[in-house]
């Protein structure tokens, strides 16, 4: 399924957004943290409302040249259309005027230079926001927002704790709707798990259903002329209307010539049982929920593990660092010190092998033992997000260990797990079972702790069994590893 060629004024408003983009100061838009939606991106957006009914009130909070309001009406047409479009930037907001001219009477068209933000803030506050909006298309800014900040404040008047501009707007338009409004966005896929997260997605699910997640194959596809990696989706949520099956879409690119659709019960997207509310997106009807990941029966807890960030935060504890071992050290291991399936320490790099063991370290330290670490960040070039590596406390003199802030460990209560677990955790968690898992509810390439956390994990006979299996290969390859995962899954099933 392909777009049809959008009309002539589209074609012109996407030329405008090139030019604007050069105009831009790149620090000042990054400032912002606004990145323009070409026109294929936008007219795709667009298609994804309902059918318009009667008069159309069309909120555009950072409208950039206009893209996104020349899209709806490239779709829709203009008659009946007031749109409000908010734009901070002077020389945006000047493009803006001149997009939005291009139209007829048809059009009522209204330009507001204020933060987005603080206006909304002050209308829902002050009971000012009118009958509401019908319809929202939306290419919010990305930016954290700081805690001590006036945006943070103003939204916390409101109920609305959140982190970042774009939940930010999602999350204030959501409140100017009316009943029944759409509101279509394209934003980083971020929100969809973590802590820091989970008020925003209470506060979405608690006023909206989501109808429509599309995700692009391609990190880079949406937005490649700002060279965005970050990982963004677009979805379509409806204000007020009772939760029905999620449509979720993909496509390789912003051509859309691959698209393929499928339909999913809400309770695949967010689980039922999921204190957290993780948004998860699968991309093939094969994938399933954790049930049907091999092995996956229990919580970290009911096993007796743990996982935690590293404790050592280097730049903290600079004057304590050593290049290598050395009398009175301890091995301080890094994301650098793990590779191609191995540990390599001591390693020759930019990063440290070691930190002075005293009263004043002693703190960020681990008892040497076995351990599974698994990095918190991977490339975008690697198969898998989730690497683990095991930690064998034979390779080091020294009764402690310290683990740096970018990698997370398995432990048990601060102290070392069994060797045999140790390995078979590792095996588990490499698995492309887990892998495919956590990328439904995970956008980027870091992998948190919480996100660790709230896996299910094989009993600890199936784990000590994992391991066994593990320690008596010479090599072991990533086809192995799943077949070893799906046929001790298989036998444990048949002995029940």
């Amino acid at each position: 399924m392909s777009a049809a060629p959008e009309g002539v004024e589209l074609q012109i408003v996407d030329r405008v957004r090139l030019d604007a983009n050069k105009e831009l100061d790149s620090r000042r838009k990054v400032d912002l943290g606004q990145f323009m939606t070409p026109a294929a991106v936008a007219r795709f957006m667009a298609s994804l409302f309902s059918d318009r009914r009667g008069l159309v009130r069309l909120l555009d909070a950072g409208a950039g040249v206009g893209s996104l309001t020349a899209a709806f009406i490239d779709k829709w047409g203009e008659d009946g259309v007031c749109t409000t479009a908010y734009e901070i930037d002077g020389t945006l907001a000047t493009h803006l005027r001149e997009t939005l001219a291009r139209w007829g009477k048809g059009l009522q068209a209204s330009i507001i230079d204020l933060d987005f933000i603080q206006d909304a803030a002050y209308k829902i506050t002050l009971g000012k926001k009118g009958a509401g909006f019908t319809h929202a298309i939306l290419n919010p800014p990305y930016k954290k927002i700081a805690s001590d900040s006036i945006h943070r404040a103003l939204l916390r008047a409101i109920g609305l704790e959140t982190v970042n501009l774009y939940t930010a707007f999602l999350g204030l338009s959501i409140e100017l709707m009316g009943e029944g409004g759409e509101i279509v966005a394209i934003i980083p896929r971020s929100f969809c798990n973590g802590l820091y997260y989970k008020p925003f997605r209470e506060w979405m699910l608690a006023k909206t259903a989501v109808e429509r997640i599309h995700l692009f194959h391609s990190r880079t596809s949406a937005f490649n002329d700002d060279e965005v990696l970050q990982e963004n989706v677009i979805i379509k949520i409806v204000r007020g209307k009772r939760q029905g099956n999620v449509t979720i879409s993909t496509s390789s690119d912003t051509s859309f010539t691959d698209l393929q659709l499928h339909q999913y019960p809400f309770a695949e997207i967010v689980h039922d049982d999921d204190e957290q509310k993780f948004i998860h997106v699968p991309v093939t009807p094969t994938q399933t929920g954790i049930k049907g990941v091999p092995l996956a029966e229990r919580s970290l807890k009911e096993i007796g593990l743990e996982v935690s960030t590293g404790p050592v935060v280097d730049f903290r504890l600079r004057e304590f660092l050593r290049t290598g071992p050395e009398k009175g050290t301890a091995p301080l291991l890094y994301p650098a010190h793990f590779a191609n399936g191995k540990m390599e320490w001591p390693r020759e790099s930019k990063k440290p092998s070691a930190i002075i063991n005293n009263h004043e370290t002693k703190k960020w330290l681990y008892p040497n033992g076995f351990y599974t670490i698994v990095r918190r960040f991977s490339s975008k070039e690697e198969r898998r997000r989730i690497v683990a590596h095991v930690v064998d406390p034979e390779t080091f003199r020294s009764d402690a260990i310290g683990f740096e802030n970018h990698l997370n460990v398995f432990h048990s209560g601060k102290k070392g797990i069994a060797r045999d677990v140790a390995y078979g955790l590792s095996v588990f968690l490499n698995s492309t079972a887990v892998d495919d898992y956590f990328r439904r509810f995970s956008g980027h390439t870091q992998v948190n702790a919480t996100d660790l956390r709230f896996l299910r994990y094989p009993e600890t006979k199936a784990l000590e069994e994992l391991g066994r299996w593990m320690q008596a290969q010479a090599g072991v390859t990533q086809e192995m590893i799943d077949n070893q995962v799906e046929a001790l899954h298989g036998r444990r099933r048949q002995g029940r």
